[in-house]
């Protein structure tokens, strides 16, 4: 099996269309797909897809749209003759509400949703996408090694004296709480007290701020929602999230293992270690195996 997250009756031949966002995501799959030897297509999205990263599909396997043309989007589908689509890579959150272009078909679904978020939005989006013949994949698929595994990933101990059960216990408490109630699915905690919750803003701006409160030896924690879809939703750790740890002054991070990626995992944990910052994969009965 390629990927534990495929598809029992996967099969390679029918292709790949991968519905790519900002940064290396989208990139690291594209990668994986084409040394798998499977066929990909690319959607990209205007203001939000890396043009030099689309470039490296020919013009007949690219198509370019704004986000919210669902009319587009199953269009180009529709001509890359594709079984599965895979969605890599985050679109602006601000986008879903301001500046979003949506089109006859977009704003015919737009119109039955009861609530409009990330969540119901994409779920509307992958239930298009099912019902005109595609197969949404799973987002972790092909990126297995980059998860967050159980245990400490970066240092050569979990500092238990300065990090205590109780915290991390704590931390994860709270942050699959937040995530339930679709706030955010990372928050900072120290001791048994909550320091920062994950909301709009975004995970960096969140740990940013954390450097004028002076806590004493905060935890990140990220985690993924109870009934996380991962076909549009994969929280993500990155280089970008590792500095903007060390600029709000937080030296331990604990990431739900199995489903937390660790995007360019090697060099993420080699810039942990010279940063001083412990990265620990954690389990719930959530997690999946």
């Amino acid at each position: 099996m390629i990927s534990r997250y495929l598809p029992e009756d996967f099969a390679p031949g029918r292709g790949v269309v991968v519905l790519a966002g900002k940064g290396r995501y989208p990139e690291l799959t594209t990668e994986r797909l084409r040394n798998a030897g499977i066929p990909v297509k690319l959607v990209a999205f205007e203001d939000e897809t890396n043009p030099d990263f689309a470039a490296t599909f020919p013009d007949n396997d690219t198509a370019w749209i704004k986000v919210g043309q669902l009319g587009h989007l199953l269009d180009a589908l529709q001509r890359f003759r594709a079984g599965y689509t895979l969605m890599a890579g985050q679109i602006t959150p601000r986008r879903l509400f301001k500046g979003l272009v949506p089109d006859v078909k977009a704003v015919m679904i737009l119109a039955k949703l009861k609530e409009k978020n990330a969540g119901t939005i994409f779920g509307a989006l992958a239930g298009e996408i099912i019902r005109a013949g595609y197969t949404p994949l799973d987002a972790r698929a092909f990126l297995d090694d980059q998860l967050a595994t159980p245990g400490n990933m970066s240092s050569s101990g979990w500092r238990s004296a300065r990090i205590p059960a109780t915290t991390l216990n704590h931390g994860t408490r709270i942050a699959k709480e937040v995530a339930r109630l679709d706030i955010g699915q990372g928050v900072v905690v120290s001791g048994t007290t909550t320091i920062a919750v994950e909301a709009f803003e975004g995970t960096d701006k969140m740990l940013r701020r954390c450097a004028g409160i002076g806590a004493r030896a905060p935890l990140f924690v990220k985690t993924v929602k109870p009934d996380q879809d991962y076909r549009f939703d994969v929280p993500c750790f990155g280089l970008r999230t590792l500095e903007s740890m060390a600029e709000g002054g937080i030296r331990h991070a604990a990431l739900e293992a199995n489903n937390v990626l660790i995007l360019e995992k090697e060099k993420v944990l080699r810039q942990a270690r010279e940063f001083g910052i412990t990265l620990h994969g954690y389990l719930t009965p959530d997690t999946t195996a």
